[in-house]
């Protein structure tokens, strides 16, 4: 498996992503807003994209569909939910569904809700595995939930699936949004070493080659995954007298992303 992350260098700091197989050099475009880039960097490496997958029904995920299928032919995918908001979906997808990218790429389905209730991610069967997530993880971060989404089912999907990951997961997700989201964990976890670090290498990163996390490291730096850190629950305590002694993880995630929604 190939994996081309493409940053768009728009005001809403897209990654776009081609995964190619490569035997075949046939290629998937995951949310290919930027169709122009996507396109030229399909034909500069020899691969032909033939389906488009939409990892929720958002524009700036979607915008790209279009010119992307009027020069391939692409074949659009997408939660099966999402039929009536994405013009065009030729398949819809559930949980536990496999993608298969040429003859040897395969991709299992997640039903991810929370940043929207349409939401997939996809992960790849790989020794290495990766997660395409969508909007759904950032690094060091989490999605909002404010089009279409809830909280409640955003925090099911980190306790019962991404939580649940191998450490070694390779983590591409839909924006870079790192550098707003470690200084959110350093507000919430000032005494967070490893996030203090890691915010000093990424402040002035070439998007182009962005740095890539993994499971691992988000429990380290990721405050959506430090529930249970006495730093995390004394701080979100000076924002919310009322909050119970020992809160739980649940609690702790949804006061969170309160906090960070006016952050």
């Amino acid at each position: 498996m190939i994996v081309e992350q493409i940053w768009t260098g728009n005001a809403y700091r897209n990654f776009n992503y081609l995964i190619a197989c490569p035997d075949t050099g046939q290629a998937l475009a995951i949310d290919p807003l930027d169709h122009k880039k996507c396109l030229a960097v399909a034909k500069d490496r020899g691969w032909t994209i033939t389906h488009i997958l939409n990892t929720h029904e958002h524009g700036d995920h979607i915008g790209g569909n279009k010119p992307v299928v009027a020069a391939t032919g692409a074949k659009v995918l997408a939660h099966a939910n999402a039929k009536d908001k994405i013009p065009g979906m030729d398949r819809g997808l559930d949980a536990g569904d496999v993608v298969k990218v040429g003859t040897g790429v395969e991709l299992l389905v997640l039903d991810t809700p929370g940043h929207t209730m349409s939401h997939v991610c996809l992960l790849s069967k790989t020794d290495t595995p990766a997660l395409f997530c969508g909007d759904t993880l950032f690094n060091a971060g989490a999605g909002n939930c404010h089009n279409g989404g809830h909280p409640n089912e955003l925090y099911d999907t980190f306790a019962a699936q991404l939580s649940k990951l191998p450490d070694n997961t390779l983590i591409y997700p839909g924006h870079d949004y790192i550098k707003n989201n470690l200084e959110f964990t350093l507000d919430r976890e000032p005494d967070n070493k490893r996030a203090q670090s890691l915010l000093g290498d990424v402040a002035q990163q070439d998007t182009d080659t962005a740095m890539v996390t993994s499971i691992g490291l988000e429990r380290e730096i990721n405050t959506f995954f430090r529930l249970h850190s006495p730093s995390v629950i004394a701080r979100l305590r000076e924002s919310f007298s009322d909050l119970p002694e020992h809160p739980d993880a649940k609690t702790v995630f949804l006061k969170l992303r309160e906090l960070r929604n006016s952050w």
